[in-house]
């Protein structure tokens, strides 16, 4: 009998219903990422749905996290850079901000002040939370697009570790 190995891979998720403080913490360089000492936008939240890739580019996921705010509305940015969009989106408040080397985040629902080209900083306040869309009431949908394509946003605040491919047998 041969002996097979099976590499499994292993992909560890916060659990729906998690809470998590905010940290502040810098998030180790990553090689297709420059990403430096990101923030999660709201300062207490409980996780309500979590990062499902889609199997394709069209295909069905969460595109982002919804996070239900806990302590306050306050929503700052998760990191330096330049509104790119700030108004009305199928009835909701969306902000857009424009990070630079292909990162964008995208806020939403919103009550916003900002305008396009305003330059905020690393946990400036931009808005609070609104309603409308598809998160529940109190809850906030926090998106970030690498080159246009949707990425998990606890990979770039440190919530989430690398997959690890572990022999088995």
């Amino acid at each position: 009998m041969t002996a097979t190995v099976i590499a499994a891979l292993v992909i560890v998720m916060a659990p729906a219903g998690h809470a998590f403080p905010s940290s502040g913490r810098s998030v180790p360089h990553a090689s297709d990422v420059n990403v430096d000492g990101w923030v999660w936008p709201l300062a207490g939240f409980r996780l309500d749905r979590p990062f499902v890739a889609p199997a394709h580019r069209y295909g069905p996921g969460h595109r982002g996290v919804d996070l239900q705010a806990m302590g306050g509305l306050d929503v700052r940015a998760p990191a330096a850079g330049t509104v790119a969009f700030a108004g009305q989106v199928a009835g909701r408040g969306v902000l857009t901000i424009d990070h630079g080397d292909g990162l964008v985040t995208t806020l939403e629902p919103i009550q916003t002040t900002l305008l396009p080209g305003a330059a905020v900083a690393r946990s400036e306040w931009v808005g609070i939370v609104g309603v409308g869309g598809h998160a529940s009431p109190g809850s906030l949908h926090f998106g970030v697009r690498l080159h246009g394509e949707y990425v998990n946003p606890m990979l770039l605040l440190g919530e989430v570790p690398r997959a690890v491919l572990l022999p088995c047998c």
